[in-house]
């Protein structure tokens, strides 16, 4: 196997430069696991007790020091205990130091950034340990472990995809416009298929209702903060023009060819919709300038009518109306486009996408007893712990299949933050390899408790009327099938990775800047500057290299396809 060195402590600087390290130099540095011994880590072994440390460059409110109901049998079964530090709110700052102390904890699920680890010799090869000490991993990835090769020059196996669920279903849409049910059902359930019938219902509402419990609606608000930035103002300019999630590039199905979405006609004109909001004061003025924990706060109020956002961008305050008993002030979801000429394709399918995951790193101590601890998390018992939980506390099984008794099922509705961190149900699903929504096990049940009918349990009162009022049974019965798209030979182009010492990875950050800037502004302007403005952004965008980056990023996809489709 060929193991990359190629990361001169040039090319650390700058990628310290590139984030604001003072901001992150507290916190605890991992070290290596604890454990005097390896211990064998298979199912039934007497096993001593051992520390894994684990860093993730995503946010978890909810963790709990595996004192939670799952994490403690984990821990009795394994002997493990996960020594975890997460990133403040998804951000990836803590990666570079990491790498230029050449320092690291056990586990590091590194995001978009898993090259910083594997350009500087940092992730270990796993291709031998899985394939020695790891059947149900074997088991789980099957037919998908070409996809888990770093490139075509370098076929290790350096990643366990955890970012997405093997065989993965989408049971149902997430979205990312949404609408409060007491404004559809206020307004008589209107049509919603386009921005403007979204806008109209917003301006209708708020005119009647200026106020709601006493403090002043919010007809639309977004999160800008940090990489929700992406999430939450310019992701959905590529989905309400018909395509599918490639992060910040369009990609030609035909050719390959990768473009950044904002140099896309199309984009500009949803940009220019965004900046007619802004000016007739249905945006709300502090978008940009607000703080996550600000944004949820003003929805959890239940003023906000509408919200540009992936649903589980603000599931706290969703959580936090039921709790409230102001579930009618929660958020139907549409597959709304800039206009009858496109159709929404988040159902498009890109096959297992792979990407994303965790890797172990050269600190770690005992790696053999580390992929045995995953590979029982991979185990049939141990998917059923992660999503149902524990036997008799948190479901019963009725005749051969899986029951959540109605309590329980209560909890997770309207308790869900809190029944979370006390069962630990679903808390370790992101951080592991896992099989996906839709996935039956041996028994014939379910490995999650997202299925169809579990969903339509979960659906509040509100919920149900709405979709009654649509003429659907779920939300996905809203949105365009997945058959109706060909499949992507990339999968996502996001989790495409490029070396860290290339020419796009230094383009990509001043591509970032101009666009974290420049949008905003755009958006604010008179409308009669919006052409001028955004004509610039585009000329902004070419004179930091943008075009050259884009015939580079090309060759990476093109690179992906041959490794993924041969």
């Amino acid at each position: 196997m060929i193991h990359k060195k190629r990361l001169s402590l040039f090319l650390v600087m700058i990628m310290l430069a590139a984030f604001s390290l003072a901001a992150c130099s507290s916190g605890n540095e991992g070290k290596g696991a604890t454990s005097a011994s390896s211990g064998e880590g298979s199912e039934g072994d007497v096993l001593e007790p051992i520390t894994i440390t684990y860093f993730s460059a995503d946010s978890n409110a909810n963790w709990a020091n595996m004192q939670d109901a799952v994490g403690k049998k984990l821990t009795e079964k394994t002997g493990v205990t996960i020594q975890a530090e997460f990133a403040v709110d998804g951000s990836n700052q803590k990666l570079p130091l990491m790498v230029a102390r050449g320092e690291y904890p056990d586990l590091v699920f590194a995001k978009g950034d898993a090259n910083l680890f594997v350009d500087s010799g940092a992730f270990i090869d796993l291709t031998d340990l899985i394939e020695e000490h790891a059947p149900n991993l074997k088991k789980l990835y099957g037919d998908y472990m070409n996809r888990l090769k770093w490139n075509n020059e370098d076929e290790s196996i350096y990643v366990l995809p955890t970012l997405n669920a093997v065989d993965h279903q989408q049971l149902d849409a997430g979205g990312n416009f949404h609408i409060q049910h007491e404004v559809l059902k206020e307004l008589g359930y209107p049509e919603i298929k386009t921005v403007k019938d979204f806008e109209k219902a917003l301006e209708d509402y708020y005119e009647k209702y200026p106020t709601i419990d006493g403090q002043p609606t919010i007809p639309l608000t977004l999160n800008a903060d940090g990489w929700r930035f992406m999430i939450s103002v310019t992701d959905a300019a590529v989905i309400a023009t018909g395509l599918s999630g490639d992060g910040e590039y369009y990609i030609d199905p035909e050719t390959y060819e990768a473009k950044l979405h904002y140099r896309r006609p199309e984009d500009k004109e949803y940009f220019r919709w965004l900046n007619h909001l802004n000016a007739t004061g249905l945006l709300d003025k502090e978008t940009f300038v607000q703080k996550t924990d600000q944004y949820e706060a003003k929805i959890a109020s239940g003023r906000v009518l509408g919200v540009i956002d992936a649903d589980w961008g603000f599931g706290n305050p969703t959580n936090a109306l039921r709790t409230a008993g102001k579930e009618n002030r929660t958020y139907a979801r549409f597959p709304i486009q800039l206009d009858e000429t496109t159709k929404d394709a988040s159902f498009q399918d890109a096959g297992y996408a792979a990407g994303w995951g965790v890797g172990i790193t050269t600190s770690a101590k005992d790696p053999v007893r580390i992929i045995k601890f995953l590979d029982y998390l991979a185990s049939e018992e141990g998917q059923v712990l992660m999503n149902w939980g524990i036997e008799g506390e948190h479901y019963q099984v009725v005749d051969g299949k899986r029951v959540i008794p109605e309590d329980v099922q209560d909890r997770k509705v309207n308790d869900n933050a809190n029944f979370t961190k006390e069962s630990g149900i679903g808390l370790y699903n992101s951080l592991f390899p896992r099989y996906g929504d839709g996935v039956m096990d041996s028994t014939g049940n379910y490995y999650t408790t997202n299925f169809p009918e579990q969903i339509k349990a979960n659906y509040t009162p509100s919920a149900k009327e709405t979709l009654k009022a649509y003429g659907a049974e779920m939300w996905k019965d809203l949105w365009p099938k997945s058959e109706e798209f060909p499949q992507k030979p990339w999968g996502a182009a996001y989790l495409i990775s490029p070396p860290v010492d290339s020419n796009i990875t230094i383009t990509y950050k001043r591509v970032e800047e101009i666009v974290r800037k420049r949008i905003p502004e755009i958006i604010l302007a008179d409308p009669s500057q919006f052409d001028t403005l955004y004509d610039q952004f585009i000329q902004d965008l070419n004179n930091a290299g943008a075009e050259k980056m884009e015939r580079e990023y090309s060759e990476l996809v093109r690179d992906r396809v041959k490794l993924w489709n041969n």
